[in-house]
């Protein structure tokens, strides 16, 4: 696949109940980059994510990935090279053990069991996961889900990382260990998340959405600390940017306290 770009153009999508989700989205995502989407609730991230590996089809606009429109026709090819972190981790893991979920997909391109065993091995070895093998899904904790789920789309060896809100419900040890990982990836990353901390660490470019629409797409570093911008995005300053009550300083400006 060329390039492995992402290349959304003119996307629209209305909810069955008429509610409008996407208005005319537009968008290129080339190889290596991360990227964030960010919008209050509702402005549709979820929504554009979900056609970016064919669980929505586009009736009006165009969704390419590298040399693929995403069609009912080129599911098998897309869902190869996009591998997809859902919100709730719980629509991902449904098998008996964690070793099962992560082999389901590598099971269903019927690769021979010594390649499936690689690709289960591999991919929670690259979540610090490797542990979890023979548990039940369902007695794993948010962070450990959420490892396993991400091992899941690994094991299918994808060019494009797409997540939907990956750090939601996380503690913060489990949140700085999950962000540490994804920064170790060498994939193309597509993030939405309200967590605009993580969004600033991990992704140079950043999409703004607001009611389906893109309003803004550049440089993460000077549209995240855009105040007004975000305002009208229906969003706040990353914490990391917010000043200091007590002194008006920024996190980053404040001094360590290492006692």
């Amino acid at each position: 696949m060329s390039h492995h770009i992402v290349e959304v153009r003119g996307l629209e999508y209305v909810y069955p109940d008429g509610t409008p989700a996407l208005r005319g989205v537009s968008f290129r995502i080339e190889h290596g980059e991360s990227v964030g989407i960010v919008g209050a609730n509702g402005a549709g991230k979820s929504t554009l994510l979900l056609h970016m590996n064919g669980c929505l089809l586009a009736k009006n606009g165009t969704v390419r990935i590298g040399d693929f429109p995403v069609t009912q026709e080129t599911l098998p090819q897309i869902r190869r090279s996009v591998g997809t972190v859902f919100q709730d981790p719980n629509d991902q893991l449904f098998m008996p053990t964690v070793t099962e979920d992560v082999a389901f997909g590598p099971r269903n391109m019927r690769l021979p069991p010594d390649d499936v065993e690689q690709r289960v091995r591999r991919s929670l070895e690259a979540v610090n996961a490797i542990h979890l093998r023979p548990r039940p899904p369902y007695r794993l904790s948010g962070g450990e889900k959420r490892s396993a789920a991400i091992a899941t789309a690994l094991s299918m060896s994808p060019d494009i990382l797409v997540m939907d809100e990956p750090t939601s419900g996380l503690d913060p040890q489990a949140r700085r260990k999950l962000m540490d990982l994804l920064g170790r990836f060498k994939h193309t990353k597509i993030i939405a998340s309200h967590d605009l901390d993580m969004i600033l660490r991990l992704c140079p470019r950043t999409i703004v959405l607001h009611q389906g629409s893109v309003i803004v797409d550049g440089p993460t570093a000077s549209l995240l600390a855009d105040r007004e911008l975000l305002a009208r995005s229906g969003l706040d300053l990353p914490l990391s940017l917010q000043g200091c009550p007590v002194c008006g300083k920024t996190a980053g400006m404040l001094p360590r306290n290492d006692g």
